[in-house]
């Protein structure tokens, strides 16, 4: 059976070795367009592959042969999840391989922001506290601090949680989390105070995003919300991009509804250089590296390869995104030439 990987520049050399270990031959390709991907994920039964290009219905239904795809992390909001059910392609993550990191970088994002980090190195390195110390005295009374204030998180998973516990140590006066999906025992566990949206936004000091990218939560920051915000509200995001409503975030950063802001993801990725966002020195943006690291690369990347060879020899992988398409394959399974035909080992009663 044939695999396909999407080249990414750093894809790890031992993934071809354990892939001809398990009997699958590795096919590595670049792919800047639809037409491209689709060339190589055709004649393939299981695929590693990334947020660029789009894995959207056309693509899938294009790939007879395709059983299985999967990608690095939590999120498969590239992927056409329904689409892929119904045509009876596992879509297979790799949940908690970077909640670490991302929680860090969203931490390391609101105290650049609070503490002015980039203002005063830029300050420092062009010599004016020697020379021009005018300049450095008025941060000794803009510095902010995380300590006494209200902490919103948006999202209260696994990442969310985790930023929940380094907050803590920063002694804020309360943690608030809007999250319809967990139930009041689990925030508690985490000092964490459950409330609806409107009432985050009004009451929080700082507000961090940790949800996932669905109909529900998009542009669940847009002019509104900012407008409910309080005028020394900080943002953070670190979660997906489409979550914000890009022309809000800028009109609020632009006339100071916020005086600040944090960001990982943007709508569109990457974003142009052209876009009026990259001119505002009041929003700090990192390219979607929260989640990498050194660790966090070779686990996830082990994983996600792990998760089409477990599920081309029958088991169950690390995650599975569409749990539903099992009930798909196991009446795919009961006729002849489909993709999953003649695929004796899969197990359809597989606990995942």
């Amino acid at each position: 059976m044939k695999v396909a990987m999407v080249a990414h520049g750093d894809n790890p050399p031992y993934l071809k070795d354990l892939f001809n270990g398990e009997g699958f031959e590795l096919i590595e390709k670049e792919c800047t367009n639809e037409k491209e991907y689709i060339e190589l994920l055709k004649d393939a039964d299981g695929a590693l592959i990334y947020i660029h290009p789009p894995t959207t219905r056309k693509v899938m239904e294009e790939t007879n042969h395709l059983k299985v795809i999967s990608r690095g992390g939590v999120g498969v909001d590239s992927v056409d999840l329904s689409a892929a059910t119904e045509l009876g392609i596992c879509i297979c993550n790799t949940p908690g391989i970077n909640t670490t990191e991302v929680a860090d970088h969203a931490m390391a994002l609101l105290l650049s922001l609070t503490r002015k980090i980039r203002e005063q190195d830029a300050l420092v390195k062009k010599g004016y506290w020697a020379d021009r110390t005018e300049l450095v005295h008025p941060y000794r009374s803009e510095l902010g601090r995380i300590a006494g204030n209200v902490v919103g998180i948006i999202g209260l998973g696994n990442i969310g949680k985790a930023f929940a516990t380094r907050i803590k140590g920063f002694g804020p006066e309360k943690i608030i989390s809007y999250d319809p999906y967990i139930d009041r025992t689990t925030a508690d566990l985490f000092g964490v105070e459950l409330v609806d949206l409107d009432t985050l936004l009004k009451e929080s000091d700082f507000i961090t995003l940790h949800a996932p990218s669905t109909e529900e939560t998009h542009h669940i920051i847009n002019e509104d919300a900012f407008n409910k915000m309080k005028s020394n509200c900080l943002l953070i995001n670190c979660a997906r991009g489409p979550l914000v409503d890009p022309s809000a975030l800028f009109n609020a950063l632009k006339n100071n509804i916020i005086p600040g802001a944090g960001i990982d993801v943007t709508e569109k990725e990457p974003i142009s250089s052209e876009d009026p966002l990259l001119g505002l020195d009041n929003l700090i943006i990192t390219p979607h590296t929260a989640g990498s690291s050194g660790v966090s690369r070779e686990i996830g990347t082990r994983k996600q390869a792990e998760n089409v060879i477990k599920i081309l020899k029958g088991e169950a992988p690390h995650g599975l995104a569409n749990p539903e398409v099992i009930k798909t394959i196991a009446l795919m399974k009961t006729k002849e030439n489909n993709r999953w035909s003649n695929m004796d080992l899969f197990d359809t009663s597989l606990n995942v």
